[in-house]
C-alpha cells in the first residue's frame, strides 16, 4: 500500500500503530480534537486521589519521576511539588554520549531543589546492548530506553515507592495505540509489548550478557511487582498535555536551557538535549518509516494551533531526513564499528518501499504531501 498523510497533520500512515478516521485523520489528531472537549475536572479529581493515596505523612518520598533534565519530567516534578504538595524522588539513568547541554540541564534541574538518584550504568554494559539494539532492532539506544523503565522500577520498589510518575503517554499523544486512553496506568507487559516494541528478551538474550551484568535491564518479578503495588501512570492522562508549555514552565522554574542551535533533523532546540544518539534513533525512524523528528515536531505544533499544516510541511521538507554528519565519527567510536560496517547497518534497517540508494544517500521514493 502506498504510503498517506494525515490530512490534519503530517502523520504518516507507517507510524506502527497508527489509525485514521473517515476523514484522513490521524488518531493523534482526533484524540487532539476529543482533548478540546474532555471534561477535564473529573480528570483531575482522579489525580488528586491517586496522589492522595500515596501521600507519605511521615515526611517520606511520596512518588518518583524519571527526569532526564528536559522540559517533560521537569514539568511533572515542578506540578507535583509545587501544585500539588507532593515530595517527589526523581532519577535518572544517565545515557550514553550525553551531550554538555543536557548535563547541564540536569544539574540545573537537580539545583531548583530536588531530590535525586542518578543511576549510572556500566558503559560497557549499555554498549553492547545499544550495539545488539542497533543492529537486530535498528533502535541504537535500546539499552538506554530498558533502563529508563526496568530501573526505575527498580528504586522505586527499593525506596518502598509505589507510585511512579512518567510524562507523556506517546502513543496516545502522537499516533499510535489508544488501549489506553481511559486508563490513568499502565502495567509492565504493556511497557514491554509497546514500549520496548517486544525487543526486551530478545535484545538481552543477543547480548550474550551474563544475568549479574544484566541486572538493571530486568524488571522485578511478578510478586516484586504485587508487594508494592507499583502503579505506573502518565501525567498526560489527568492535564491536557503540551509540551511548549512544559518548556516554558521548565526554563522558568528549572533552569531549563535550549540547544545552541537547532536538533539536528528538525527546526526545535529545546527538547531532547540529552543525548547525541537520538539523532541516530529519529534518522533510522526515517529509514524504516519515511517520517523523522521533523514531522514529530511539526506535528506538535499542527495540533496545538501554533503552525498551519503548510508550514509544517515546508519544515518537514526542509529538514527530515538529515543525517546526523556532526556525530558520525562518535557513533562509530561508540559501536566499535569502521564506517562501512556502520552504514551497512542502516542500509539493512531502510526501507526499500520508501527509498532507494544512491551513491551515499538513501533517496526517498516519496514526498510528504
Amino acid at each position: 500500500m502506498r504510503p498517506f498523510w494525515c490530512s490534519t497533520c503530517l502523520n504518516m500512515s507507517t507510524r506502527p500503530r497508527i489509525g485514521f478516521d473517515g476523514d484522513g485523520r490521524c488518531n493523534a489528531c482526533v484524540w487532539a480534537e476529543h482533548k478540546r472537549s474532555m471534561d477535564w475536572s473529573a480528570r483531575s479529581q482522579k489525580l488528586t486521589e491517586l496522589l492522595d493515596r500515596y501521600r507519605d505523612s511521615g515526611g517520606g518520598f511520596d512518588c518518583l519521576v524519571p527526569v532526564s533534565g528536559g522540559k517533560d519530567g521537569s514539568y511533572v516534578s515542578h506540578q507535583l511539588k509545587h501544585v500539588h504538595g507532593m515530595n517527589p524522588l526523581t532519577v535518572t539513568v544517565r545515557p550514553a554520549l550525553s551531550l554538555p547541554v543536557g548535563d547541564q540541564n540536569l544539574s540545573n534541574f537537580i539545583a531548583s531543589g530536588y531530590d535525586h538518584v542518578h543511576i549510572s550504568p556500566n558503559p560497557d554494559t549499555m554498549r553492547v546492548l545499544n550495539r545488539v539494539g542497533l543492529v537486530d532492532m535498528g533502535f541504537p539506544y535500546y539499552g538506554w530506553l530498558i533502563a529508563i523503565q526496568t530501573a526505575v522500577i527498580q528504586v522505586a520498589c527499593n525506596f518502598r515507592l509505589s507510585l511512579i510518575f512518567y510524562g507523556e503517554e506517546g502513543e496516545i499523544e502522537y499516533g499510535g495505540s489508544t488501549e489506553t486512553s481511559e486508563s490513568p496506568t499502565v502495567t509492565v507487559d504493556y511497557m514491554k509489548r509497546v514500549f520496548l516494541e517486544d525487543g526486551h528478551d530478545l535484545v538481552l538474550e543477543k547480548s550474550g550478557l551474563s544475568e549479574h551484568q544484566t541486572a538493571l535491564y530486568r524488571f522485578p518479578d511478578d510478586a516484586q511487582l504485587r508487594k508494592r503495588s507499583i502503579e505506573i501512570a502518565h501525567w498526560s492522562f489527568f492535564e491536557n498535555w503540551d509540551p511548549y508549555r512544559n518548556y516554558l514552565v521548565a526554563k522558568e522554574f528549572c533552569g531549563l536551557q535550549e540547544a545552541p542551535d537547532s536538533n539536528s533533523g528538525t527546526f526545535t532546540n529545546f527538547a531532547q538535549n540529552d543525548q547525541a544518539l537520538y539523532a541516530l534513533h529519529v534518522f533510522l525512524m526515517y529509514l524504516k518509516f519515511g517520517f523523522g523528528r521533523a514531522t514529530q515536531d511539526a506535528g506538535i505544533e499542527i495540533r496545538r494551533g501554533a503552525m498551519t499544516r503548510d508550514q509544517g510541511l515546508n519544515l518537514v521538507r526542509l529538514y527530515d531526513g538529515l543525517f546526523p554528519e556532526e556525530f558520525l565519527s562518535l557513533y562509530l567510536d561508540y559501536f566499535e564499528m569502521d564506517e562501512a560496517s556502520f552504514f551497512n547497518v542502516l542500509d539493512h534497517w531502510a526501507n526499500r518501499d520508501l527509498f532507494s540508494r544512491d551513491g551515499n544517500r538513501w533517496v526517498p521514493l516519496f514526498s510528504p504531501v
